[in-house]
């Protein structure tokens, strides 16, 4: 089939990658503009813009994607279908519409569970057992198109995101591989989403990170292996910022929310419920990661208070 594809971060480049391994005409490459990035802010080209161009696949980095501009771009190349997988923008209807078997979209939730922009964070910190990709016939709502075909995979109980991206990626390259084939032959029946169904998982920002410390240990666990890398979990202790990398939920401990104890080599922290929080790898402002036993142990006091 004749396509053309939109994504830019390392999560697109192995759907590209299926499409171009099981003999699909890539068109073109459709990413966002260059970044800055790093200390120096020097501007960075996305994942897919760089495994285009060592293929000679010709890249567009619009920067805006409704105003008719890229649609008109496109439609001299005749393409099939438009294949999306993180790409970062809503398509209007000019692109929906361009190509015979429209737009289809990759998505590392099984929808109408975690619609929006980061499906893998919020999988993961809200707890869920298992994910998976689904490949959705695309309109103009966010991820509200009606799915096609979807696959699973369950979440490792000490999986985080960052660990469970590449696998998601790679899942949804084979789930791409195999829809395009039925699509073109009318064997993909789409199903509607169920509204009652839906969970949505917002752009992430710096305060999503913030421990409560009133809520169950379980649910901030899952938080730090959900925001591993961003935006990272924190808390604060003597008046300064803690880093959380690395926790576990223990069903006792410290009896008031926030109070902090060393028991047996462990940090815990009491939570919501009477549970507890046993802290592995802390990382204090302006110092280096640690065993959260070793900030506890030279801190030599046994009271502490975190989040206050």
């Amino acid at each position: 089939m004749r396509v053309v594809f939109l994504g830019t971060p390392d999560f697109a480049v192995a759907s590209a990658e299926a499409l171009a391994r099981a003999g699909h005409e890539l068109l073109a490459v459709v990413a966002q503009p260059d970044r800055p990035a790093g200390r120096g802010q020097a501007l960075r080209p996305p994942a897919t813009r760089s495994w285009a161009e060592a293929r000679g696949i010709p890249v567009l980095q619009p920067a805006r994607v409704r105003d008719g501009a890229l649609a008109a771009a496109l439609a001299p190349l005749r393409p099939d279908v438009l294949v999306v997988t993180a790409y970062g923008r809503i398509l209007g209807a000019d692109l929906l519409r361009l190509a015979p078997l429209g737009a289809v979209n990759v998505h590392a939730s099984l929808l109408p569970r975690w619609r929006g922009a980061a499906p893998i964070q919020w999988a993961v910190a809200g707890g869920d057992a298992e994910t998976g990709v689904t490949v959705m016939q695309m309109d103009e709502g966010l991820d509200t198109g009606d799915v096609l075909l979807a696959r699973t995979l369950e979440i490792g109980p000490e999986e985080t995101a960052a660990e469970l991206a590449p696998r998601l990626a790679a899942l949804g390259g084979e789930a791409i591989a195999a829809a395009l084939p039925l699509l073109a032959a009318g064997d993909l029946v789409p199903v509607r989403q169920d509204p009652a169904a839906v969970t949505l998982a917002p752009i992430l920002s710096r305060e999503d990170g913030r421990l409560r410390w009133e809520r169950p240990a379980a649910e901030l666990a899952a938080r730090v292996r959900g925001f591993t890398p961003w935006p990272g979990t924190f808390t604060t202790l003597a008046g300064k910022a803690l880093k959380v990398h690395r926790a576990r939920a223990r069903s006792g401990g410290p009896a008031a929310p926030g109070e902090g104890r060393l028991e047996g080599g462990a940090l815990l922290v009491g939570c919501g419920g009477g549970t507890a929080l046993e802290l592995l790898e802390v990382q204090p402002e302006g110092r280096r990661r640690m065993a959260a036993r070793d900030l506890a142990n030279g801190l030599g006091r046994t009271g502490l208070w975190f989040g206050r």
